[in-house]
């Protein structure tokens, strides 16, 4: 057989592998929706009044959390804004972590009493999901409870904005919303694209005075919204995982950066910017999703009432190592791309067991724990935990997660290891 001979076989044989490989690999058909509009910047809140009138606000529900929108006078001057863009509002404070349910009920009945048609958000990714369940409420004739029951679909609701405090949740910009119900300490989300908030006003210099731990914890919640839809099986979109590793990058330098030096204008940036785009469907372009990290941790907030992105700190590590081999080289690219673990080609396992122990470390650093034990401060009990796999599971009938769908023995498993 002649040179040319081999050659045209051998470029043959790479046509056919290739071929293969695109049978192998079909990108995911997606729907990218985005229609919030961004208002970033200093002095950015100067344009609330402007901004609700475009949107068909005329009499708003001034949504909120505790005492710190009051403190740091940023409430008293969006209230003076619209006042002076001569908008009827009203007031609706008291959203705690892990917003409840008891506080959407009467925030519905005021919404419906007040003849209000507009709910703007001041505060976190709480307030906004609030304010998101409020919306839907008013226009339900029946339990908003039941939306996140899975037992109705919201078909309209009131239009809601964001004045942005907090970044960690993505909620000024995303379909989503959590919500805790009092009666049995349930944490259930829904999803909806008719609640995408109208319009996000960002200004970077109102998180200056976020605590280090509500930081840090914030950065972990990005982090994690764009890790839920980085491991996956759909390894061909190359685009989306490259933006995803991006981001994950400059969370995790930036969060370094603003817990030195809280005034660090140009990384408080980064990460406001950051919250927003791990959670409005860019870096899940084309590829499957998981969130069972969010589901086993919202578990963990119904029944401890623990800061959210701390919870999801406490639970990924765990989670990791019970599911890692179900694709190694995803586990291998974040360890070398996203962690700076260097590539042992020769022991793929290893590296990407390398690359979980390297956020473990990280997690640490800025101050995160990572099991349980370390989150609630003792042990918890094989009791706490079946309580938590029965409602995970919904009574042992559902699954939950797609890079390792997860059974309720699954959960029990991870939930152990996570002890």
């Amino acid at each position: 057989m002649g040179g040319e001979t081999i050659f045209l076989v051998y470029l043959q044989k790479c046509l056919n592998t290739k071929h293969k490989q695109q049978q192998l690999f079909i990108m995911k058909d997606f729907v990218y929706y985005a229609p919030t509009e961004v208002v970033f910047g200093k002095h950015s809140e100067e344009q609330v009044a402007a901004l609700v009138k475009k949107y068909g606000g005329s009499r708003v529900l001034v949504h909120y959390g505790g005492q710190s929108a009051k403190k740091s006078g940023l409430l008293d001057k969006i209230i003076g804004l619209l006042d002076e863009g001569g908008i009827s509002f009203i007031e609706l404070g008291g959203v705690v972590p892990n917003p409840r349910l008891s506080l959407v009920k009467k925030g519905i009945e005021l919404c419906r009493e007040k003849g209000i048609d507009f709910i703007l958000a001041v505060g976190g990714g709480s307030v906004i999901d609030s304010a998101k369940a409020i919306a839907y409420g008013v226009k339900y004739d029946g339990d908003v409870w039941d939306f996140y029951l899975g037992k109705a679909q919201a078909t309209d609701c009131l239009p809601v904005a964001s004045v942005l405090t907090i970044p960690a949740a993505g909620s000024e910009m995303s379909e989503s919303s959590v919500i805790t119900n009092e009666d049995g300490g349930v944490k259930l989300g829904y999803s909806n694209n008719i609640s995408r908030p109208k319009f996000a006003i960002m200004n970077p210099e109102r998180t200056y005075t976020l605590p280090p731990y509500q930081t840090a914890a914030g950065v972990t919640d990005i982090m994690m919204h764009t890790m839920e839809r980085y491991f996956t099986h759909d390894d061909d979109m190359t685009v989306t995982t490259a933006l995803a590793e991006a981001l994950l990058r400059t969370m995790k330098d930036s969060v370094f950066a603003v817990l030195k030096n809280p005034n660090d204008e140009r990384n408080r940036t980064q990460i406001m910017w950051g919250g927003s785009l791990a959670h409005n469907g860019l870096t899940g372009c084309g590829m499957q999703d998981d969130w069972a990290t969010h589901q086993l941790e919202h578990e963990l907030s119904g029944m401890f009432d623990v800061t959210h992105g701390a919870g999801l700190a406490a639970m990924w590590p765990s989670w990791a190592r019970y599911v890692y081999k179900e694709n190694v080289s995803r586990f291998v690219r974040f360890a070398v791309n996203v962690m700076g673990v260097e590539n042992d080609f020769t022991a793929p396992e290893e590296t990407a067991l390398k690359g979980i122990e390297a956020m473990e470390t990280f997690y640490h650093a800025i101050g995160m724990p990572i099991n349980i034990h370390e989150l609630i401060g003792r042990e918890i009990t094989d009791e706490e935990i079946a309580e938590m796999v029965r409602k995970c599971s919904r009574n042992h009938t559902i699954t939950t997660g797609s890079f390792k769908v997860l059974s309720a023995d699954d959960m029990m498993a991870i939930y152990k290891m996570a002890k």
